[in-house]
């Protein structure tokens, strides 16, 4: 058995330990363990309280994958659910589909009747109100939002570092190997920007067969490069856990443009291996693992690679 997840899971991190050593299936385990997080307001990437899009809408992306069948489930652009990986896990179970989006998906929550919730809170409705106030003109001011969102000046071109993703990936005591990530996305976004999170083989793929791969940090970058798939496809062509994060690493510096910089990846593979690497990062990167060796979760520090 392990469990590898990002720092931004670290408060449902002990319930997903729990689970999997009361031999709960690696799936339930991460979802339960996620699901703490995007109900903890305190973490600002993801669920409550998290930062908004353009518009000061929180729209969450989320995604599960399990490895034995390789089937998945996603949601993206939700807008009035506190807990998306819980709908992406029904989308998996309950339909022939891989991923719903918008009003689509929200009207799946509610067919399933999905817990309904008002993520936006004060801390939400604070920091949008100051970041349109340092980027919107005056006259923009005065008709928004009916302005062009395009002219929106100062807008941020490079996602702040303290942002990320929620990532779990695990393997059970029968081998089972899943993935499932949370987020808000990059703060002050287009409204309807889909990143790598609800984008199976960019943002999280897992395979029991060989291992799962899930990332964070900038999605249009990991989508473009297929990242967490590539890192799977490479384990079963026969590198090690350490090589195949390597050349995953290679194909993403060999992007010509856009934002490779704090990009993470965590992987494990099929052995209990595990491996986290971040691109470029201005400070330190730091993740959990546990495994029946340790006597409770362990806070280690990413791999930094320099490009």
């Amino acid at each position: 058995m392990i469990l590898l997840t990002n720092y931004e899971g670290r408060c449902g991190v002990y319930k997903t330990v729990e689970l999997l050593k009361n031999k709960v299936n690696a799936i339930r385990a991460i979802i339960e363990g996620i699901k703490l997080v995007e109900a903890n307001p305190e973490i600002h990437t993801v669920g409550a309280n998290s930062l908004p899009n353009l518009l000061g809408q929180l729209e969450l992306d989320s995604a599960v994958m399990d490895g034995n069948t390789r089937r998945s489930g996603a949601v993206g652009a939700l807008k009035g659910f506190k807990h998306p990986v819980e709908i992406a896990y029904h989308v998996m179970t309950d339909l022939e589909h891989e991923i719903l989006v918008g009003a689509g998906a929200e009207r799946f929550a509610k067919e399933i009747g999905a817990e309904k919730y008002i993520n936006e809170m004060e801390n939400t409705k604070t920091a949008w109100h100051e970041f349109l106030d340092s980027v919107l003109t005056e006259e923009q001011k005065q008709i928004f939002p009916n302005i062009r969102l395009l002219d929106v000046k100062a807008k941020p071109k490079d996602p702040d570092p303290l942002f990320d993703t929620t990532v779990y990936l695990a393997q059970d005591y029968s081998g089972r190997i899943a993935t499932a990530t949370s987020t808000s996305g990059w703060p002050w976004k287009y409204p309807g920007r889909l990143g790598d999170s609800p984008i199976i083989g960019a943002g999280s793929y897992a395979d029991s067969r060989y291992g799962a791969c899930a990332c964070t940090h900038t999605g249009e970058m990991t989508i473009r490069a297929g990242t967490a798939r590539s890192v799977v496809l490479y384990l079963k062509m026969g590198l090690t856990l350490s090589e195949a994060v390597h050349e995953a690493v290679m194909d993403l510096v060999d992007l010509k443009t856009g934002f490779t910089n704090a990009v993470t990846i965590h992987a494990i593979d099929n052995k209990g291996h595990y491996k986290v690497v971040a691109l470029n990062p201005n400070k330190e990167v730091k993740y959990l693992i546990w495994h029946p060796d340790l006597d409770e979760p362990k806070i280690k520090l990413a791999e930094i690679i320099t490009t």
